[in-house]
């Protein structure tokens, strides 16, 4: 499959209280065909954000390349794949209805204005919201607000949507229901999902592989979850890929915590 998202040598330093370098990412190099959903899993401080946000184009890398479609990312350029962006809180505008927290990322798109009322009807229909268009975010709940932000991110059309860490914020069962809903959108929209989470049984039961991070910024392992959908939560088959990953995560944190500091 042609490869949507390229990640070569991804190197990011920031400095540290000592005036040394401190390593986030070392040397992290995947490849996301299109259209498919990929999880990044790892200990908190492993640079999960950090990766998402260099995708992104919203921070430099150190070292290396990334390329969105056979584009180089470069930050504050504009590029011709659309990248639509889901984060950890919602980051509504409360003084602006549903309707017009999604017309704001559409008019920073320069779309057409003739074009948003039928694309913020399609986007609210995608997270079942219709409803809900003239409420102000302050009215919702948890869930509904990060149905909006979901929409807001997909209003726009992207070939690639970012997602970091969605649904952590949420309760379980607002957060299961959510996790179902996010599949049915995939499935419809075919879009490339690069999910940032750091539940091992939420990457395990979303995603089609999954990227694990080690404690010292590089990739540990790449996994495939090759179990097919609809999948319950209960397969063995799922439990087994868990069980992978975890003992992946634990090998890595042993020798980690083995090597002298530096």
């Amino acid at each position: 499959m042609t490869p949507k998202i390229v990640v070569r040598d991804l190197v990011k330093t920031f400095p540290g209280a000592d005036g040394r370098a401190r390593m986030v990412l070392d040397h992290v190099s995947f490849r996301l065909p299109e259209g498919t959903f990929v999880s990044a899993v790892g200990p908190s401080g492993c640079g999960k954000s950090t990766l998402l946000n260099i995708v992104a184009g919203l921070v430099p890398a150190t070292a290396g390349t990334v390329e969105l479609s056979g584009e180089p990312v470069v930050v504050g350029q504009r590029r011709g794949t659309h990248v639509g962006y889901v984060f950890q809180q919602p980051r509504l505008l409360n003084w602006l209805t549903v309707e017009q927290n999604i017309e704001f990322v559409l008019e920073a798109s320069e779309l057409a204005r003739a074009e948003w009322g039928d694309r913020v009807q399609k986007a609210l229909r995608l997270v079942r919201l219709e409803s809900y268009r003239r409420a102000y975010p302050l009215r919702l709940s948890g869930g509904q607000q990060q149905r909006v932000s979901i929409a807001r991110a997909l209003a726009t059309d992207p070939e690639v949507v970012l997602m970091d860490e969605p649904f952590s914020h949420l309760d379980e069962i607002t957060a299961a229901r959510l996790r179902e809903e996010l599949m049915e959108i995939w499935e419809r929209t075919g879009k490339t999902v690069l999910f940032i989470t750091h539940s091992i049984a939420e990457a395990v039961r979303l995603s089609e592989s999954i990227i694990v991070l080690g404690p010292n910024g590089c990739v540990a392992e790449e996994l495939t979850v090759d179990v097919p959908r609809p999948r319950a939560g209960r397969d063995d088959a799922l439990f087994q890929v868990e069980r992978r990953v975890r003992l992946v995560t634990s090998k890595w944190w042993v020798e980690s915590e083995a090597r002298p500091p530096a």
